[in-house]
């Protein structure tokens, strides 16, 4: 089932959007302001928005920059405002596509539809491996991979010691704000991203000084996913800055580091 954020602040067209759409078998999320949209997708992360821009907190360009920090979820603007220059400025913030008020229901539904198979399948959004932890973007979701001995009875200890091993996974549960937090520091791979830039995106505009927010946040994610929470491989303080994503070495966007030459004998083994 598609999940769609429809975000306008007239009543009317919440509601019509809502029986269209759910008639239609989608699943349905309404926000009347912008702070109420960045926070309805935080915790339900939208397929695809359907977004006005002239919402009574902010306008709609500022929405459409906070989702495409961490999402990308077709955005369709649905607005009044028919001047060339508000179209451009919205699909230059990252919207997917334009259409002004009046609309047919069914002009609307046809592009989203459009909008969905340009996106394509939740299969082409990566895995990311931390370690023996598998995050998922597609399913929102993060396991622990480990190898247990099989076939050995509780009679025989050494056998488990030498028999074969299977996979087993274990999942590692994150609230919906860890999750959040999560994508938008694993969709910037070494990207420093400043405390604000954080904020605003994964809690909304009105948070940019609930710092302490974001420091407790990143110590559950820590404690959750890091081999050693106090010495972090993966999640990355900058003092003062922000935080960064640093990939392992074999996923590192800059490349793998240059081969230096060797100083002294390989270890045995």
């Amino acid at each position: 089932m598609t999940r769609v954020l429809v975000v306008d602040d007239e009543p009317q067209i919440l509601r019509a959007l809502r029986i269209n759409l759910r008639v239609r078998e989608y699943e349905v999320h309404l926000a009347a302001t912008g702070a109420e949209a960045l926070q309805m997708a935080s915790r339900y992360p939208p397929d695809l928005v359907i977004l006005d821009l002239g919402l009574p907190d902010l306008d709609g360009v500022e929405v459409i920059q906070g989702l495409r920090g961490w999402t990308k979820a077709p955005i369709i603007v649905l607005s009044g405002r028919a001047d060339s220059t508000d179209k451009v400025e919205a699909l230059d913030a990252g919207a997917d596509d334009y259409i002004t008020k009046p609309f047919g229901v069914e002009e609307l539904l046809a592009r989203m539809r459009a909008a969905v198979r340009r996106t394509g399948s939740a299969e082409d959004l990566p895995k990311i491996k931390l370690g023996p932890l598998v995050v998922d973007l597609a399913a929102k979701r993060v396991t622990r991979q480990a190898a247990v001995p099989t076939g050995a009875g509780p009679a025989s200890p050494t056998a488990a010691g030498v028999g074969a091993l299977a996979a087993h996974t274990d999942d590692i549960r994150l609230t919906p704000t860890e999750w959040h937090l999560l994508e938008v520091l694993l969709r910037n791979p070494g990207k420093l991203l400043s405390r604000n830039q954080l904020l605003t995106e994964v809690w909304g505009p009105g948070y940019a000084d609930a710092t302490g927010n974001l420091r407790l946040y990143m110590a559950q994610l820590r404690r959750k996913l890091e081999p050693d929470p106090a010495r972090p491989r993966w999640l990355i303080t900058e003092p003062g800055m922000g935080y960064r994503y640093k990939p392992n070495p074999d996923e590192d966007p800059e490349g793998p580091a240059l081969p230096t030459a060797p100083v002294g004998p390989a270890p045995a083994g």
